[in-house]
């Protein structure tokens, strides 16, 4: 089309300088005398172009003229604001050079879309301080995106590990944005008055509704994420514990290890593995072997320790204590058979 053309003709003058007519004729796939015919449409439409012939000439603008014409759509705008600063460029050395880019492409824009930005940086953020991981179908991303685009509530619904199976929740969420770590996607959200993370991929089903929501006052997308990140981290460097939760324990690990477990449970699900006999895998974290231990032992059997082996030797040492201090029953009294769990 000769308006996409006259574009064109537009932005390569206002990004090069001077440039011949053969050399705009080639790159945009038309007749030198096309060309000369849309620098004249160009200069018609108020546009100060003009050409010199013999050496050294060329097509040109008037050097104090410089357009806010970009002809990037909103989605266009938005993606380049997404990949502005990704990690790896910083890495590469290239950090200033992409921030200076995004200034000029500011620059460039009208005033009513300068605020693209930080808009797009509140809803989207990409972090590659991960290992990679295999990347799992995530079905569902492109209606959160939009919700979160929109600022709609969504309905979610996840499975949780209940005895012998499953049970799917619904929750109703206000998805404040999405951030993938290494390419695999986490929903920020808020349900219920907090604030919460969930895995897209472990997501059974997100519907978008026409219901809006105010989003929280002074919320930072990357700065949440970074404090989110920073307490597992500190939480998994200390003394952790692998443990199984037998299958009729399952349903009562929120009032068993409290209410950290049930935002593990429906934030992680898919991180950590689910037994073939319903039962749990989880990883605990404890300042040390011997907090770990006390806790534990008021478990019962109701957790096995999978690793560290230290920590399990103490824990069956000391339930060998137990079990010899209960064993005999008083008074020569035959003690009572009760029944183990599964």
């Amino acid at each position: 089309m000769r308006a996409d053309r006259l574009l064109s003709t537009l932005m390569i003058l206002q990004a090069r300088g001077r440039v011949t007519a053969e050399a705009l004729a080639e790159e945009l796939e038309v007749s030198v005398r096309t060309i000369y015919r849309d620098l004249d449409a160009l200069s018609a439409a108020g546009v100060p172009v003009y050409a010199e012939r013999g050496p050294g000439g060329g097509c040109a603008l008037l050097d104090s003229y410089r357009t806010t014409l970009t002809g990037l759509t909103d989605a266009e705008v938005q993606a380049l604001f997404v990949m502005s600063l990704p990690a790896a460029l910083v890495q590469l050395g290239l950090g200033p050079e992409i921030k200076a880019a995004m200034l000029k492409l500011n620059a460039a824009l009208p005033a009513e879309r300068r605020q693209d930005e930080d808009w797009v940086r509140q809803r989207i953020h990409l972090d590659w301080s991960g290992d990679a991981r295999r990347h799992e179908p995530v079905p569902h991303l492109p209606v959160l995106k939009q919700a979160v685009w929109e600022d709609r509530r969504v309905r979610l619904v996840h499975r949780l590990p209940s005895g012998p199976g499953m049970v799917s929740l619904e929750r109703l969420v206000d998805p404040l944005g999405l951030v993938t770590l290494a390419g695999d996607w986490h929903l920020v959200c808020r349900a219920g008055g907090r604030l919460r993370v969930y895995r897209v991929a472990s997501l059974v089903d997100a519907t978008m509704t026409a219901e809006m929501f105010e989003r929280p006052a002074g919320f930072d997308l990357a700065a949440f994420w970074a404090e989110w990140r920073a307490e597992r981290r500190v939480s998994r460097g200390r003394y952790a514990a692998n443990v199984r939760v037998l299958p009729h324990a399952v349903p009562w690990l929120p009032l068993m290890l409290g209410a950290a477990v049930q935002d593990r449970l429906e934030t992680a699900a898919g991180d950590d593995a689910q037994a073939g006999d319903g039962g749990m895998v989880l990883t605990l974290s404890y300042d040390s072997l011997e907090s770990a231990r006390g806790h534990l032992l008021g478990l019962g059997a109701a957790v096995e320790v999978l690793e560290p082996l230290p920590l399990r030797l103490s824990l069956a040492d000391y339930a060998a204590q137990v079990a010899a201090l209960y064993g005999a029953a008083p008074d020569g009294q035959a003690a009572p058979s009760l029944p183990r769990p599964a």
